[in-house]
């Protein structure tokens, strides 16, 4: 009596343990990309990064359309070596409740929210400690993919960080224009002189083109940037200048810079 031999899909069985394998497999991949993550930002505490995603995104953008003329110009300085004008002109302008938040500022996000649905032209909530993420780790753009991803590294920051390294990292990736990072490199560029020796006006004049730092400029200001800075200004005073950052040094830095 012959055997008759019955073909049909895979077993159950097998199609289990291969889906097993791939979910333990994608399982350590996630956790090596978490831990890569995690040391990434951790270095970063101590060691200076020598340029950022966004940074190498536009000079990867300049390559590929044949941009022969474009120069990269950045230039780090350490925050304390700035001068105190720049990084109160800063948080006056982007971000007041960050010596206070922990990454993320909710009533701003609820009141952009609000804004959104009543409004085509889209209004953002980032916080420095979020604007450094996202310039620092990752790309331009608007996706659910690139919001989770920004969260996930500004809650790294935020964790591994003190908040003058986030201020000072910051400081140093922001784009003042195309192809300029950072304030020594603006500085430099725009007013001919270190950002050590910035005053109230050229730092807020700096701080108002960052909405849109490819259009605006510090030394050719517009209605705009000069409406701008001014209000800059004011805010700085309301806050009571660059002592509002005063808690954000440790004790024996700030009556070093006091003296």
């Amino acid at each position: 009596m012959e055997r008759s031999t019955v073909r049909g899909n895979p077993k159950p069985g097998r199609l289990r343990r291969v889906i097993g394998r791939a979910a333990v497999l994608l399982g350590k991949l996630a956790l090596l990309m978490i831990a890569l993550s995690v040391l990434s930002v951790g270095v970063l505490r101590w060691v200076d990064p020598p340029a950022s995603a966004f940074m190498l995104e536009r000079r990867l953008e300049a390559w590929w359309h044949g941009e022969s003329r474009f120069r990269l110009r950045h230039q780090w300085i350490d925050r304390t070596a700035a001068s105190p004008e720049i990084g109160i002109a800063l948080v006056a302008a982007e971000d007041q409740k960050f010596p206070e938040h922990h990454g993320f500022d909710w009533d701003a996000i609820e009141s952009a929210w609000q804004r959104n649905r009543e409004s085509r032209r889209v209004h953002g909530a980032s916080t420095i400690s979020q604007q450094t993420a996202k310039n620092l780790f990752l790309w331009p753009g608007r996706s659910w993919l690139r919001k989770g991803l920004e969260a996930y590294f500004t809650v790294l920051v935020e964790t591994l960080w003190p908040k003058r390294r986030i201020l000072e990292v910051y400081m140093n990736v922001a784009e003042f224009g195309d192809g300029v990072y950072g304030v020594e490199a603006a500085s430099q560029m725009y007013f001919n002189k270190s950002a050590a020796r910035l005053g109230a006006r050229e730092a807020a004049l700096l701080a108002a083109v960052l909405p849109s730092p490819r259009q605006l400029h510090p030394d050719r200001p517009s209605g705009y940037v000069l409406g701008a800075s001014a209000w800059i200004e004011r805010q700085v005073r309301q806050l009571g200048g660059p002592s509002y950052l005063a808690e954000l040094e440790p004790k024996r830095e700030a009556a070093a810079r006091a003296r």
